[in-house]
């Protein structure tokens, strides 16, 4: 996974050829770090297909309010630059995760 932040947020995701996920995560979040392991593996196994990006809440801000980020983790689907998708709350599952960005290749 390729970490980044707001400076490298539009010319990663939004002016990226490939399909982009990204995941906003912060430290204190327990579940971000339980699904950390599992989320890399995943991102491996799109490796050249979809790009998986993920970024700290700390020091973004004005990023999260701009994207309506309410809480962490939040995976947010992007292709062609623009936003298609987004996977939080009760419907946060690796599983999800993965069908989500299976369907940004179709």
């Amino acid at each position: 996974m390729l970490a980044i932040d707001r400076d490298s947020f539009e010319q990663e995701v939004l002016q990226s050829s490939e399909p982009v996920v990204v995941e906003f995560w912060g430290e204190q979040c327990s579940v971000c770090v339980a699904m950390m392991p599992e989320v890399e593996d995943l991102a491996k196994s799109f490796e050249g297909r979809v790009k998986f990006c993920k970024i700290p809440i700390a020091g973004s801000r004005r990023l999260c309010i701009e994207l309506k980020i309410m809480t962490v983790p939040v995976f947010l689907f992007y292709k062609n630059g623009e936003l298609v998708d987004r996977v939080a709350n009760q419907d946060l599952s690796v599983e999800n995760i993965r069908a989500k960005a299976e369907s940004l290749l179709k």
